[in-house]
């Protein structure tokens, strides 16, 4: 990917919105319905926007929502690609690094995850604390975008611990019961094997998906701070006898909206006050 399609990319959002966002966020699965709680909205679909590909998977509209959460101005993407849809890894982080292009400072990152840790269940809502890339992906894969970032960016904190601890205190604060975990990425599109799901276990894994990780590591190669918020739509293969389908997966993750937007709208107002954003 050149730093051109970057640039036109954002220069292309710039002129439809002519303000600039201090937060990005990514919404996954059944999730997209967050943007209902964004005011005085802009929304440019992606097949507007110069390099943006279509979206494909149900519960991924495809569009691009700028707008203001407690009056910080916000760029949401409503859907995101992925890499078992065939997709070359520069084309999945282009959105991201479109919105840092566009000034974000911050990026919230979420999805739909089926549950490993015996904690956790469906409509439950994980902060990520870490990760464990199996998808054999990685977005910094080639010459190095100097313009971007380090060839060998730090992931020692891939996700903000005081984003966490924020996030975690509003949750608490709203009653709402927010658990930890170590999220793992695999390639998809097929769910997981019963036999995988005990070795993600094992090798420390307490959630898993097909997304989300690249995203990190192109923001954190860019220099954003960086939360992810998962919520459990399903037990992973093998935990308990159901099959797994991605209409299930989308139904739990929209039942789980009230409390996702809590937390994700408290934390941008607990931001503002305390002035970090």
């Amino acid at each position: 990917m050149s730093m051109q399609k970057i640039l036109e990319a954002s220069q292309y959002i710039q002129s439809r919105i002519k303000v600039k966002p201090k937060i990005g966020m990514v919404l996954g699965s059944g999730l997209g319905i967050y943007v209902d709680q964004i005011q005085n909205k802009t929304i440019i679909p992606y097949q507007d926007i110069p390099h943006f590909k279509r979206t494909t998977v149900e519960g991924h509209e495809g569009r691009l929502i700028v707008g203001e959460v407690h009056g910080i101005t916000v760029a949401a993407l409503q859907g995101r690609i992925h890499a078992y849809e065939g997709h070359p890894m520069e084309e999945i982080v282009l959105p991201v690094r479109t919105l840092a292009a566009l000034g974000i400072e911050m990026l919230f990152l979420t999805n739909a995850s089926g549950g490993i840790n015996s904690n956790f269940h469906p409509g439950d809502l994980v902060a990520i604390t870490d990760h464990i890339n199996m998808s054999g992906r990685n977005p910094l894969v080639g010459p190095n975008m100097a313009e971007l970032g380090p060839r060998f960016p730090d992931m020692t904190q891939a996700y903000d611990p005081e984003l966490i601890e924020l996030m975690r205190k509003v949750a608490g604060n709203h009653h709402v019961d927010m658990k930890v975990g170590v999220y793992c990425s695999v390639l998809g599109p097929t769910y997981e094997t019963p036999a995988e799901i005990r070795m993600i276990r094992a090798i420390g894994g307490d959630l898993v998906g097909m997304s989300t990780v690249p995203e990190v590591i192109a923001a954190n190669h860019l220099g954003l701070k960086v939360a992810g918020v998962a919520c459990i739509t399903n037990y992973a293969a093998g935990i308990k006898p159901e099959k797994l389908s991605h209409a299930d997966v989308k139904k739990v993750a929209e039942k789980a909206m009230v409390g996702f937007a809590t937390i994700l709208t408290e934390t941008i107002g607990e931001l503002k006050k305390s002035g970090k954003i």
